[in-house]
């Protein structure tokens, strides 16, 4: 079948589609004017393509805020998914930029989409991209810390797997589980596997278990080369026994997961204790 850009056609008995219009091209080069001229025009803001990417995916997935809000003011559907399961929030966070995410959050954009197999959520889009801004941004918004991706498992294996130490830290600190596994595999596991010292050390720091085995019975140490640093760095923490003070920071906030930053900062304790148990010294 010959496709005419800008013209619409049917695709079976699922209704009219497009090519890529204008309104599309528009949006993702960052054409404001001719944006605004095409939507005045009547130009439709939720045209979709084959894949079913709109505008507002376009906008997002290149990081174009003002024709993001644009499209958004003409009635652009924020939480829209392309044929992949993307939400222009996704794009958001997977482009870097905590202004078109913050944009469409504030026009009721869903911080925790229903994961599918072909795709994961924004806050894993953003570990996997490793933009910590909209890691902390997700965060804050209320995003699953343990959602689970079919490829990546939790964002925090994410992170890990990409080597996103920033992104990471952030996660652990809003308390994420380090000791969640994918398979059995944990942080720890993938952190040994890219060979990434920084990690190993953040994740035993906020109690990855070093002894913890995968489904095929083996550690962390035993995914590194004899000798390496990775190894001489796991093989130090299993010999060497945690101190109580660090043992009872790491299970009070066990204990406490994703409450633990608002509760610790309600301790009646010092502010040197506070910062201890919140990682912030």
């Amino acid at each position: 079948m010959d496709i005419h850009p800008d013209r619409a056609y049917f695709f079976g008995d699922i209704g009219c589609w497009v090519e890529r219009t204008e309104v599309h091209k528009a949006a993702a080069l960052g054409h404001v004017a001719k944006l605004e001229e095409l939507i005045q025009s009547g130009a439709s803001v939720n045209a979709a393509t084959v894949d079913s990417i709109t505008p507002l995916h376009e906008a997002c997935i290149q990081g174009q805020t003002q024709c993001a809000r644009l499209l958004l003011d003409a009635g652009a559907q924020v939480d829209v998914r392309s044929i992949h399961g993307s939400t222009p929030l996704c794009n958001a966070c997977a482009a870097g930029s905590p202004e078109c995410a913050k944009l469409l959050l504030e026009h009721g954009a869903t911080a925790n989409p229903t994961l599918t197999a072909l795709t994961a959520t924004p806050l894993h889009e953003a570990c996997i991209r490793g933009n910590v801004d909209c890691v902390k941004l997700m965060i804050a918004e209320g995003a699953q810390l343990e959602a689970f991706d079919i490829y990546f498992g939790t964002p925090l294996h994410a992170a890990c797997i990409k080597e996103h130490v920033d992104c990471a830290k952030a996660l652990l600190i809003a308390g994420a589980n380090v000791n969640g596994a994918k398979f059995h595999e944990t942080a720890l596991h993938y952190a040994a596997k890219v060979r990434n010292v920084d990690l190993i050390e953040l994740l035993v720091e906020f109690g990855g278990n070093v002894y913890a085995r995968d489904n095929l019975g083996r550690k962390p140490i035993d995914y590194t080369r004899p000798g390496s640093p990775p190894a001489l760095c796991l093989q130090f923490y299993e010999r060497t026994p945690l101190s109580l003070q660090h043992l009872s920071r790491v299970a009070l906030r066990a204990a406490l997961g994703t409450r633990a930053p608002e509760v610790v900062s309600k301790l009646n304790v010092s502010p040197r204790i506070i910062s201890y148990l919140t990682y912030s010294c």
